[in-house]
């Protein structure tokens, strides 16, 4: 994409001075991958010196989630990224092209920026029956996907369906649906899982990359640290009812309407991997499940979304401060009353550290008889069986 000249330094449609909006747009990009606010600078420098990276975005088993979710960002917006800090010479679904000409347009932009460019792969890959359930192209996804990631500088899976299979994969799998590390083995692949991924991901991803040349620091599933080295749990903004014992016992009732901690209600955050309470989905505070009061649904896991029943219940397998915590369920028969507590919660390394006092609910009867005392069946209190 080519930017004349003469916009470089004119007024966008919001009335600032285009690089005044790179600024501020590279600033977003810097903080949200971790990195120091002299960063922004080298972005600006990069993105005003036409260093742009070239940017290949291919589609497979997927809703296009991920690309509307990217629509609909408004710092940048989709247009002020493509022709400021991209170049996006291939994308399906915004491509003014079609048919032969969009095929020559990617061939072209891996020809001319081999080693370079960055392969971003929405949706999985379906392998059963030698790939016959998604072709473009007259190829299928498989070989589609090998065909660009052989040059690429940089390869990035955005969503659940391409960093491990995410709804295509389902049970039973018919199409032996799959993620891009599933066929791509021994390549480094970039995981930004999410249905959909949060775009601000992706905007500092492929922006580090084209200023320096390199990827964030990534965990053992091969997501960035940046955005998915904390849980939900961590930083919920209602981590202190959760400490506090005070939990929604169903949708509408008054602890849900008082913003009550959600995990009675299956809330899947203790066990996900996410930054969705600190980076809103589309600059718009509390654009997530539980900020609009429905229990985290794990998307970005495999092995919990689209697999463990909505509403089921998991375990806390490594609180954060407190280390102790009031059950969920209390014990049948006989309990005793509330002692006293203090309960502390961590909000985030963002958000800072907040305290809050809370109530510890006192064990009087013995383990043995509130395990006589608790009907078959019923669940466990989660401080019972906490993995610490």
């Amino acid at each position: 994409m080519f930017l004349p000249s003469g916009l470089a330094a004119g007024p966008t449609r919001s009335g600032i001075s285009r690089r005044a909006f790179l600024r501020r747009t590279c600033l977003i990009a810097a903080a949200s991958v971790g990195l120091p606010k002299e960063a922004a600078a080298e972005f600006v420098r990069a993105a005003a010196a036409g260093r742009k990276p070239s940017v290949i975005w291919l589609h497979f088993q997927e809703c296009t989630g991920c690309t509307e979710s990217l629509l609909r960002t408004s710092h940048p917006g989709l247009d002020d990224l493509v022709l400021d800090l991209i170049s996006l010479d291939y994308h399906e679904t915004v491509f003014a092209a079609a048919g032969h000409q969009a095929e020559a347009a990617k061939q072209t932009a891996m020809r001319e920026n081999a080693g370079k460019y960055v392969l971003v792969v929405e949706g999985a890959i379906p392998t059963r029956d030698g790939g016959i359930y998604c072709k473009v192209g007259g190829k299928t996804a498989q070989a589609s996907l090998e065909e660009c990631a052989a040059n690429a500088g940089a390869i990035i899976a955005i969503g659940s369906c391409a960093s491990w299979g995410g709804i295509p994969s389902s049970g039973p799998n018919p199409t032996g649906a799959t993620g891009v590390k599933g066929v791509l083995k021994g390549k480094p692949v970039v995981n930004l899982p999410g249905c959909p991924a949060n775009p601000y991901n992706l905007l500092g991803t492929v922006l580090q990359y084209a200023t320096y040349g390199t990827l964030p620091e990534l965990d053992a599933e091969g997501r960035p640290k940046f955005a998915y080295g904390r849980t939900i749990h961590e930083d919920c903004p209602r981590r202190p009812h959760f400490d506090a014992g005070e939990f929604a016992e169903s949708f509408g009732d008054a602890g849900h309407r008082a913003g009550y901690c959600l995990y009675k209600l299956g809330c899947k955050g203790p066990q996900t991997y996410a930054n969705c309470s600190l980076q809103p989905f589309c600059e718009v505070p509390g654009a997530w499940p539980i900020g609009i009061g429905h229990p985290c649904f794990g998307c970005t896991m495999e092995g919990i979304a689209f697999t463990v029943p909505l509403f089921q219940n998991l375990p806390v397998p490594h609180p954060n401060p407190p280390a102790t915590y009031a059950p969920i369920a209390a014990t049948q028969g006989e309990a005793g009353l509330v002692a006293a507590g203090v309960a502390g919660a961590a909000l985030g390394a963002v958000a800072g550290g907040a305290f809050v006092l809370g109530r510890k609910l006192s064990r009087d009867t013995s383990a043995e008889t509130a395990g006589a005392s608790r009907p078959a069946g019923a669940e466990e209190p989660v401080g019972a069986r906490e993995e610490v």
